[in-house]
C-alpha cells in the first residue's frame, strides 16, 4: 500500500503534517476529512521500512528520539506532540517511522502496538519497556529507562569497538601480508633459486607445497568465504537460523559467557521495568518472553515462568536455568527476601552490564598478544625457510 506525506489544517486553522498509508490519494483525503483535517498538499513517499541497511545511523537516531521523548513527556506534552517534536531531531529514516507511529496513535492504537509495526527501528525489548510504561500509566518513566539503557548500550558498544579495532586491523593486515608472502614472494624467490640448480631444503619445499595449495584452492576458498558471509547475513532471517546462531554463540569459549551476561542483563532489566510498573510476576514473565528476540532466552524465560506458576520462587526458578548467570538468581533472592525485587533486578542488570564490558575488554586484550604471536611465528617460519634456502645456495657455490 502506498505511503503519502501530507500537510493539512484542522478546523481551528492549525497546520498538521505527517505520513500515512492509503490505497490512493482520494482514499487518504477521505481519511483525513473523517478526522477533521483538510489536506493542503499530498505527495507519495517510498516505504522507508525497505531501508534496512543503516544500523549505525538508525541506532543513533533512535537514541536521540528516545532522549527527546524522555525530556518532553515529563514536561506535560501530549504523546502525539512529543512524537512529532522528537521526529525533528532524527534522520529521515527514523522520522518516517515516528510519523507513522504518531498517525497510528491518533487512530487509536497503543504506543507499544504502533512501535511494534517497525521492528527494524524499535526492537522487542524497546517495545516491552514501553508496554510496561503504558500499563503502569507512566510512559515518561519508561522512555527515561530506555534512554539510559540505550546510552549504556551505546557506550558499551563504543568500548568494545575501541578494544577490538586494533586486534581486527592486526588480523587483517597480518593475514594479507602472509598471503602475499606465500602466494607471490615465495614462488618467485624459489623459482630464482631453482634456476641456479640448487637443491632446496625441506622447510622451503614444505612452504612451496603450502603456497601451491593456496594458489590452487584460492578460488574455492574465496567462494567459501563469500558463502559464509552470505549465510551470516541470511541466517538471522529465519527462526531456525536464529536458533542455530544463538546456540553457536553460547557454545563458543568465552563468547558464551559474555552472551549469557548480556541475556541475563536484558531479562533482569525488562522484568524490573514490568514488575515496577505493577504487573504481576507471572504476567511480567510472559511479557519478557514476548519482548526477547533470542530464541534460547525465550525458552529459558518460558521455563522460569512455568516454575513460578508451579509455586517456585523467582530466585529458585532462575537458579535452575543454566542460561542465566548465578549472580542474577542470588540478587533476585535478596530482592524477594527484602521485598525490593524491582530494585535488585535493576542492580543485577547493572552488574551484568559491567561484567559484559569487562569480559569484552578481556577478550580483546587476550586476542591482541595471541594474534601477534601467531602472525609473528608464521612470518618467522617463512623468513627462516627463505634464509635457509639462500644459505644452502651460497654454501653450494663456495663448495664448487
Amino acid at each position: 500500500m502506498p505511503r503519502f506525506a501530507f500537510e493539512a489544517v484542522d478546523a481551528t486553522g492549525a497546520r498538521r503534517d505527517g505520513t500515512e498509508q492509503a490505497p490512493s490519494e482520494a482514499a487518504l483525503l477521505r481519511q483525513l476529512e473523517a478526522r477533521g483535517l483538510y489536506a493542503l498538499d499530498l505527495a507519495e513517499r517510498p516505504d522507508m521500512r525497505a531501508r534496512t541497511w543503516r544500523p549505525g545511523r538508525r541506532r543513533r537516531d533512535v537514541l536521540e528520539a528516545t532522549r527527546a521523548m524522555a525530556a518532553l513527556l515529563p514536561a506535560g506534552l501530549p504523546l502525539a506532540r512529543a512524537l512529532a517534536e522528537s521526529a525533528q531531531v532524527t534522520g529521515l529514516d527514523v522520522r518516517e517511522a515516528l510519523d507513522d507511529v504518531r498517525a497510528r496513535i491518533e487512530r487509536g492504537e497503543t504506543l507499544a502496538d504502533a512501535l511494534r509495526a517497525w521492528p527494524a527501528h524499535f526492537p522487542a525489548f524497546y517495545v516491552g519497556i514501553v508496554q510496561a510504561g503504558e500499563r503502569s500509566g507512566d510512559v515518561a518513566a519508561a522512555f527515561g529507562q530506555l534512554a539510559a539503557q540505550l546510552e549504556r548500550a551505546e557506550a558499551l558498544r563504543g568500548r568494545v569497538l575501541s578494544a577490538t579495532l586494533y586486534p581486527a586491523l592486526l588480523a587483517v593486515v597480518g593475514s594479507v601480508a602472509i598471503l602475499v608472502l606465500l602466494g607471490v614472494v615465495l614462488p618467485r624467490f624459489t623459482t630464482l633459486l631453482l634456476d641456479t640448480g640448487a637443491t632446496l631444503p625441506r622447510s622451503t619445499r614444505a612452504l612451496m607445497a603450502v603456497s601451491s595449495a593456496l594458489r590452487t584452492a584460492g578460488p574455492v576458498l574465496a567462494l567459501a568465504l563469500a558463502a559464509a558471509l552470505v549465510a551470516l547475513v541470511l541466517l538471522p532471517r529465519s527462526p531456525a537460523g536464529r536458533r542455530l546462531g544463538a546456540e553457536w554463540l553460547l557454545a563458543l569459549p568465552m563468547v558464551g559467557t559474555w552472551r549469557r551476561q548480556v541475556l541475563g542483563a536484558r531479562v533482569a532489566r525488562l522484568l524490573g521495568a514490568l514488575v515496577g510498573g505493577g504487573a504481576p510476576l507471572y504476567v511480567a514473565l510472559g511479557d519478557v518472553h514476548a519482548s526477547l528476540d533470542d530464541p534460547i532466552a525465550r525458552d529459558a524465560v518460558l521455563a522460569v515462568r512455568e516454575r513460578v506458576r508451579s509455586g517456585a520462587a523467582l530466585a529458585a526458578a532462575l537458579a535452575a536455568e543454566p542460561l542465566f548467570p548465578g549472580v542474577l538468581a542470588q540478587l533476585v533472592g535478596v530482592g524477594e527476601t527484602s521485598s525490593q525485587l524491582r530494585l535488585f533486578l535493576h542492580k543485577a542488570a547493572d552488574l551484568l552490564d559491567d561484567r559484559t564490558a569487562r569480559s569484552a575488554q578481556r577478550l580483546a586484550t587476550l586476542a591482541e598478544p595471541v594474534l601477534i604471536i601467531v602472525l609473528g611465528a608464521v612470518v618467522a617460519l617463512v623468513a627462516f625457510a627463505l634464509l635457509q634456502a639462500i644459505y644452502g645456495v651460497n654454501a653450494a657455490s663456495f663448495a664448487t
